[in-house]
């Protein structure tokens, strides 16, 4: 029961994330009220980083800037790592 809930969590909020990067480019593009960074961020530190990181890739958004290119990654390892580690104990 526990790991559908996870599976579940994990898949919504990746996509959410994804969807989140999407609107926010929309957005910059058309000079219009932006997701702040931080919500952008904590959805991938929250369990969305697959989404992240393809949103960031698939519209070419926040790839110039540093706290991006380097979190998002950092975030995924983190989060494989951590999954791996509960996976064995």
């Amino acid at each position: 029961m526990l790991l559908k809930f996870v599976v579940i969590y994990l898949a919504v909020l990746n996509v959410v994330a994804f969807v989140a990067y999407g609107i926010d480019k929309y957005k910059a593009k058309h000079n219009r009220w932006r997701i702040s960074e931080a919500t952008l961020l904590l959805m991938a530190i929250a369990g969305g980083s697959v989404g992240a990181l393809l949103g960031m890739r698939a519209f070419r958004h926040k790839t110039q800037k540093q706290k991006f290119t380097i979190t998002i990654p950092l975030v995924l390892v983190l989060q494989i790592a951590a999954l791996l580690y509960l996976t064995t104990i």
